[in-house]
């Protein structure tokens, strides 16, 4: 008997199988992503760099005994900024394993509001590099230029093309190449990371195998639309690559029209 967990899904593209339940708050113009005085960048070292970094690391090297393979390829773009892109398979996971792969470099990660609108952790999660999606036409002004200030200053722009969370899932969802306007235009490198699952001989956990590719990047003699859309097809096609080296399914995701039985 398949004594694994299964979920039924019918939209790769939309469903959503958090179990987090947030009321998110609005993001408008008056959000501010950038901050300059002494005080909020003290809080964001001391938030990112003395509580997240050490916490991050021993989540994912105990809980999942996670490794990378392809580190070194982030010494090509060591002073620079750039664009990492990542599936989206673990709610507290997600946040962390950037963090660890890319140390020493600084991460922000563009996020559904629901992070930064939690009643205690929602105010520290923008310390810790959170960008909120705005809901105005008008905010994403001030979220454009958060994103192009980070590249500038040499950060790292974490996106999770997927959207949407499904834990531990073993594949690539299709996903729209919306998220590559931002290098697209910027003309700045692009890395992705594939996070893989495999059996362990102890533990009821799954270890992580993180695969890093790159850097992508984009095509100056293409049209924007163009430009992002392959830059889209190549980080895809290599996270596909990536994703069947995945060995374990620790949750069974079944497509609703499949289930006949």
């Amino acid at each position: 008997m398949d004594k694994r967990t299964v979920i039924y899904y019918s939209d790769e593209l939309n469903d959503e199988f958090s179990t987090a339940k947030i009321t998110p708050r609005r993001i408008d113009e008056s959000y501010v992503y950038i901050h300059h005085s002494l005080f909020k960048r003290f809080t964001h070292f001391f938030w990112y760099r003395i509580i997240a970094t050490p916490i991050a690391f021993l989540y994912v090297k105990l809980k999942f005994r996670q490794k990378t393979v392809g580190k070194n390829l982030f010494k090509t773009c060591k002073k620079t900024g750039y664009f990492m892109y990542g599936n989206h398979t673990q709610i507290v996971g997600d946040p962390f394993i950037p963090n660890v792969i890319n140390f020493p470099k600084n991460d922000y990660i563009i996020v559904h509001p629901n992070n930064v609108s939690m009643p205690i952790l929602g105010k520290i999660t923008p310390s810790l590099g959170a960008l909120p999606i705005p809901d105005e036409k008008a905010a994403y002004r001030n979220f454009n230029a958060a994103i192009e200030t980070h590249i500038q200053k040499k950060h790292v722009v974490v996106v999770y093309p997927e959207a949407h969370i499904w834990p531990y899932y073993t594949k690539i969802r299709p996903f729209p190449d919306t998220s590559f306007t931002y290098p697209a235009k910027l003309c700045s490198p692009v890395f992705c990371f594939t996070n893989t699952y495999h059996k362990r001989k102890h533990g009821k956990e799954p270890q992580i195998i993180t695969y890093v590719d790159g850097p992508f990047y984009p095509d100056p003699e293409l049209s924007l639309k163009l430009r992002r859309k392959d830059l889209r097809d190549r980080v895809y096609h290599a996270m596909c690559e990536r994703a069947n080296a995945s060995d374990h399914e620790q949750i069974r995701y079944i497509k609703k029209e499949e289930n006949n039985d």
